[in-house]
């Protein structure tokens, strides 16, 4: 759902959170989660590892920036685009994300 538009209030399915459509909910659902609630205080790199592990594939690293994003929405703080977390991504992960295969 685009950060905008989220309620807090009325976050029932995935595609409810920041950031989340279809293809993200399915995602989350491929990693063993059912209610969006659980994914608070996950680790966002561990999510993003897992999938890739999970797929077989490398994942974009904007999937990356979307695991920050709800995670950071469900810890409390506002609804915000992915890309606002895109360079603390690269501060936080850059290097790990290039010395380590997914």
């Amino acid at each position: 759902m685009h950060p905008q538009k989220v309620a807090r209030a009325r976050i029932r399915r995935f595609t409810d959170l920041p950031n989340i459509g279809p293809a993200a909910a399915r995602d989350l659902v491929l990693l063993g989660f059912e209610h969006p609630g659980q994914l608070q205080g996950c680790d966002p790199l561990a999510l993003y590892k897992e999938l890739c592990r999970r797929t077989g594939a490398a994942q974009d690293p904007c999937v990356l920036d979307v695991f920050m994003s709800v995670v950071d929405f469900l810890d409390g703080n506002p609804a915000r685009p992915w890309w606002h977390y895109t360079a603390l991504r690269k501060q936080r992960y850059g290097a790990l994300l290039r010395s380590t295969p997914a």
